[in-house]
């Protein structure tokens, strides 16, 4: 019984033996394949290495094209008019004669105030007016009827004292007589001599002036009042439509109340702000198609207006297109753009913005020469556009220019080319 447990137990010992064995064997397996792939790992990481010290670049082969730029403005529709109707005088409205959304016609009438309290000044203005004219006319017949006795006056004095002169001298009178006749006639020639004094430069007498002058002032009174009672009747000043009201019969209105307003939208404008490089290129009279977002329309466009001066805050300029086609689709604030294509330059030499590298202020360029050795050039910059560059020195017709990785670019380096004749911008 005790030599049966001590085999079993030696069988036991000898399959844990075994059995650890074979993981060892196993482990020094593994563990020899990893040593392999790592030494082939190595080689192709090698391999890499020296792949990427040929980087691939797009290339684009110079040429003489057109300069062009594509200038884009953006703005919202103006109608050619919007007028708001305003209360010039505080009232009462007694008639409202249009709705909203009617057209109206020049001189039609639209609104009417009270002008019952207006009606009665006039009348009285009207009354003391012509009391005025009255007492202008009462003056200038007093003033004439005097000035004509004083000169009657006047006459005679003269007569009687060379008469009275002509009796003393032969004794017929005394010599108090002849002295009464004089001093009557200096009494008659200071008379006469007040009335001319009071004429004024225009020749009419101060008396007179005075009166005439009351009688104008009352008939422009009467003038203002009649003028006041037509301003309480409120007309169209133009052809549109009307597109706000805020009136109703009965509302009392403040002197400079909006009423109304009338918007005109038989020719529209478009008005952008541009930059200062866009404005520098654009003229009057250039002919542009207009796109209005919200109805996907094209409408022909003309450049009519480019302000002389930036806006001094926001540093902008204005430009107004006139749609030189409209239809009532079009309103007043719809979203609008259009572009424009410039020639800056015709048939010139000019590469792309990504082909350029900046170095110390300096800008460069790499040529890729036929065996596909980057060269670097120092280049003289000219126009740009968007996306390209003028080259003045520094690269030829035919020469092929890397437009990208040219940050990982070194002289002589050997480069991949990914693609040639990449089209310019611009052109």
């Amino acid at each position: 019984m005790g030599w049966g447990i001590l085999l079993r137990r030696r069988i036991r010992s000898t399959k844990k033996i075994w059995f650890l064995g074979g993981i060892i064997v196993l482990v020094l397996i593994i563990s020899g394949i990893g040593l392999s792939m790592k030494g082939f790992g190595g080689k192709s990481g090698k391999a890499d290495k020296a792949a990427a010290l040929k980087p691939l670049v797009a290339v684009e082969t110079v040429q003489k094209r057109d300069l062009l730029k594509q200038v884009v403005l953006s703005g919202k529709a103006v109608p050619v008019s919007q007028v708001d109707i305003a209360a010039k005088y505080t009232g009462h409205i007694v008639q409202v004669a249009v709705e909203l959304g009617q057209e109206v016609q020049t001189g039609q009438v639209m609104i009417v105030q009270d002008t019952r309290d207006i009606n009665l000044t006039i009348a009285h203005s009207s009354e003391s007016m012509r009391r005025s004219q009255a007492e202008s006319i009462e003056s200038r017949a007093a003033f004439e009827a005097n000035y004509y006795k004083a000169e009657a006056d006047y006459q005679r004095n003269i007569d009687r004292v060379a008469r009275y002169e002509t009796l003393h001298a032969t004794g017929a009178i005394s010599k108090d007589s002849l002295d009464t006749a004089r001093q009557q006639f200096v009494n008659a020639k200071a008379a006469l001599d007040t009335l001319k004094e009071q004429s004024m430069e225009q020749g009419e007498p101060a008396v007179l002036e005075s009166k005439r002058a009351e009688a104008a002032r009352d008939e422009y009174k009467l003038e203002a009042y009649k003028q006041q009672r037509e301003d309480m009747i409120l007309c169209a000043p133009r052809n549109g439509i009307i597109g706000f009201r805020q009136a109703e019969v009965g509302a009392l209105v403040q002197a400079g109340q909006k009423l109304l307003t009338i918007v005109d939208n038989s020719s529209m404008y478009i008005d952008c702000q541009v930059s200062e490089q866009s404005a520098a290129y654009l003229r009057t009279g250039m002919e542009l198609p207009v796109t209005i977002d919200s109805l996907g329309r094209i409408y022909p466009g003309k450049i009519i207006y480019v302000s002389p001066a930036s806006d001094a805050k926001a540093q902008v300029y204005i430009v107004r297109i006139s749609l030189l086609q409209v239809d009532l689709l079009v309103k007043g604030g719809m979203f609008a753009h259009a572009q424009s294509e410039i020639l800056l330059k015709p048939k010139t030499i000019f590469v792309s913005k990504e082909a350029l590298l900046d170095k110390n202020g300096k800008k460069y360029v790499f040529v890729i020469n036929e065996n596909n050795q980057a060269e670097q050039r120092l280049v003289k910059l000219g126009l740009a556009n968007d996306d390209s560059m003028e080259i003045l020195e520094g690269v030829h017709v035919g020469e092929v220019v890397a437009v990208s990785n040219v940050s990982r670019l070194k002289q002589d380096m050997q480069v991949e080319v990914e693609q040639k004749d990449k089209a310019g911008a611009g052109s």
